[in-house]
């Protein structure tokens, strides 16, 4: 596939998978829990590709279609959006018309909403998709309990689908976040990795939310298009944080 017609997906982890396959790309940490997840860029993608796979043949995702994401910083929300911008969808963030938020005024067709959430007014849009996913993130595999009428789990059903994944031929300038393209968003992440100094050798350590797509934008893919390996923190422990910068070799601190 030609560097005009890759997906976002592609253009930000198509370079880190020609040098550094094995190497971690993300390390999750619950403080809140004692979670700690770490996935190279393999494992991660191989996430991705289940979940690139299971919005297409189950749910007729294409190129251009609307997926609204409504799930904390956590390691299956970066496989979950890694699959859906692989696919070639659109996805949508943030409450409509807020800062940062989504503005095209266009429904979802697919939706991805944490257990936590369902009763969020932040989740609102997000459940009214045509398609609903819930995600319990719980780090073994816990199904979501009390789904919703004809909602799917998504820890279930990623499962079943393969680890490897073909994407269709994308136009640079499709959509690939809340209106913005996929070389637009592409040059965002460059872009913010470069004002924060980020280079292919550091460990980046981050607690913010993914609420909108900026904070996705600086979060997670400006990492990702330095070839950084990200350190991510819910609920962080003051005190373990301080230890946190040693055990896990932090170089640059986007806090």
């Amino acid at each position: 596939m030609t560097p005009t017609h890759r997906t976002l997906t592609e253009k930000l982890i198509d370079p880190i998978l020609a040098t550094n396959p094995a190497t971690p790309r993300v390390t999750y940490y619950d403080d809140g829990t004692g979670e700690r997840v770490e996935l190279s860029t393999v494992t991660l993608m191989n996430w991705a590709a289940k979940t690139a796979n299971m919005v297409r043949d189950e749910f007729a995702a294409e190129p251009g279609t609307r997926v609204r994401i409504a799930l904390p910083a956590h390691w299956q929300t970066a496989a979950v959006l890694l699959g859906c911008w692989w696919a070639g969808c659109e996805v949508l963030v943030g409450a409509e018309g807020s800062e940062g938020g989504d503005d095209t005024g266009s429904p979802a067709e697919i939706a991805f909403v944490a257990e936590s959430l369902m009763q969020a007014d932040s989740s609102a849009e997000a459940r009214n998709a045509d398609e609903l996913l819930v995600l319990s993130l719980d780090a073994f595999g816990r199904p979501a309990a009390d789904l919703p009428p004809g909602a799917t789990d998504y820890a279930t059903t990623v499962r079943l689908h393969g680890d490897r994944f073909m994407p269709q031929r994308i136009d640079a300038d499709a959509p690939a976040m809340n209106g913005r393209s996929i070389a637009d968003t592409a040059d965002e992440a460059r872009a913010a990795a470069a004002a924060l100094h980020i280079t292919d050798s550091d460990r980046v350590l981050a607690v913010a939310g993914w609420d909108d797509a900026g904070s996705i934008v600086t979060g997670l893919l400006a990492p990702f298009a330095a070839g950084a390996s990200l350190v991510q923190v819910s609920n962080p422990d003051d005190a373990a944080m301080s230890r946190r910068f040693e055990i896990e070799k932090i170089t640059a601190d986007l806090r």
